[in-house]
Parts: C-alpha cells; sequence; structure tokens
C-alpha cells in the first residue's frame, strides 16, 4: 500500500447545516459554522485526495483545483447532491449538521403576527448516512458525527451500529470551547471493537489531521487484511 493511502482517492464530505424554510423568509436551522467540515476537506486535499464538499450555508472560502464544492440549503437536497456522488466515493465524512425535521408545509407568503401563538407540524427529514449505509459497497468507508448532550457513548456507538459506519467522531455539547461556532473542538473516535480514543482540546485543523490519520488507520488495517487473505 501506498504510504499516502489517500492520493487521489475520491472522497465525498458533507458540512455546515441545513435551512428548513418556514415561510419565504424564515427557516428552522442550527449553529453549525461548517469549519469541522471545511478543515477535514482541506486535509484531505493536502494528502493528494480528490474532494466533493456538500456544504450547507457556510461563509468559508476552500479553493484547489481537486475540490468541487456543491452547495445546498435543505436536507432534501443535502441527500440528493451526495446521492450524485456516493457512488465513486471511497471515502465518506458525514460532518454536516443536518436538520432532523422540517415543516410539513410551507407558507407561500410570510406569516404575520396575529396571534399569541402559533404551531408548526414538523415531519422527519430523510437520514442521509442511514440510506447511504444501506447501500455502501465493501470498498468504501464511512465517517460519521455524533454531537451528543447526554450517554453520549451510548448515543454514538448507536450511531455507528444503525448506520453502517466504520467510525464515529464524537462531540460532546457539554465540553467547553468546542462545537458549533469555536475555531477548536474536543473529539473522541469510536470504531468497532475498539477502545474509544479520546483527544485533548485542539484547533480544528489539528483535529481535521487527528481524524484523517485515524481514518487511515482503517485504510491500512483493511490492506493487511486483504492482502493476508490473498495470500491464503
Amino acid at each position: 500500500m501506498s504510504t499516502n493511502p489517500f492520493k487521489n482517492k475520491n472522497v465525498l464530505i458533507t458540512a455546515g447545516p441545513t435551512q428548513e424554510a418556514i415561510d419565504p423568509v424564515r427557516y428552522i436551522s442550527n449553529h453549525s459554522s461548517g469549519k469541522m467540515g471545511y478543515a477535514i476537506a482541506e486535509a484531505f486535499l493536502n494528502e493528494g485526495a480528490n474532494v466533493y464538499l456538500i456544504s450547507g450555508p457556510a461563509s468559508i472560502k476552500l479553493e484547489s483545483p481537486d475540490l468541487e464544492i456543491v452547495s445546498v440549503r435543505t436536507a432534501n437536497e443535502m441527500y440528493e447532491a451526495c446521492c450524485l456522488y456516493f457512488e465513486q466515493a471511497d471515502i465518506v465524512i458525514f460532518s454536516a449538521a443536518v436538520a432532523d425535521y422540517r415543516p410539513e408545509k410551507i407558507a407561500l407568503q410570510k406569516i404575520k403576527k396575529n396571534s399569541d401563538s402559533f404551531s408548526i407540524k414538523m415531519i422527519k427529514n430523510i437520514d442521509i448516512a442511514y440510506e447511504l449505509g444501506r447501500i455502501k459497497k465493501s470498498h468504501q468507508l464511512t465517517v460519521g458525527f455524533a454531537l451528543e448532550t447526554n450517554q453520549e457513548l451510548q448515543h454514538a456507538i448507536g450511531k455507528l451500529n444503525k448506520k453502517n459506519l466504520d467510525m464515529v467522531v464524537l462531540n460532546s455539547m457539554n465540553d467547553q470551547n468546542a462545537t458549533f461556532g469555536y475555531d477548536t473542538n474536543k473529539i473522541t473516535i469510536i470504531k468497532p471493537n475498539i477502545l474509544p480514543k479520546k483527544f485533548s482540546l485542539k484547533h480544528k485543523t489539528e483535529v481535521a489531521q487527528d481524524i484523517i490519520k485515524e481514518i487511515a488507520l482503517i485504510l491500512i488495517a483493511k490492506h493487511v487484511l486483504n492482502e493476508t487473505c490473498n495470500l491464503n
């Protein structure tokens, strides 16, 4: 195997938030800045990979001849864009903060402040990582993110298994100066049948390096296993 396992690999990355419209001027979203996903994209580009970045609304600039950015707004748009690139991807990183639900109906006109309260019926969005995990091929490696507030390891391990992932990057909202909006992050890497690996608080560019190093270890292990099977 090459000393650089990412050279000429096709890497699909989702990043940023999604926005789900309520009416022509309002939407439901979250605080994701896209910084982590973009940092991961840059790390792969520096290793010679071809990167397809499916990005929700973000103000970050990233340019490279080996980078293709597809700008989307909603969860459905992100899923459709992922489907276009998934089959050719060797590595897929689901780092976007995708809205779990969207309004069932979008008002055609701006909702006026006529009542003391109003309600919105929400319906579930498609789970992108789960759906693509169902059609994942044996040569593809997929990584998910889990942002949790309680029972963190339990929820992250559940996501690993349910979505057919090779690795989960766990973030905790209980960690200071991490997650949304910050330039720093603190993660725990979770892989099947291996004890979780905790990392200290670092700049997100350093966190991206830690993430791709852990992915490289998976690729090397798969390569060794394949070589052993071929010898037998």
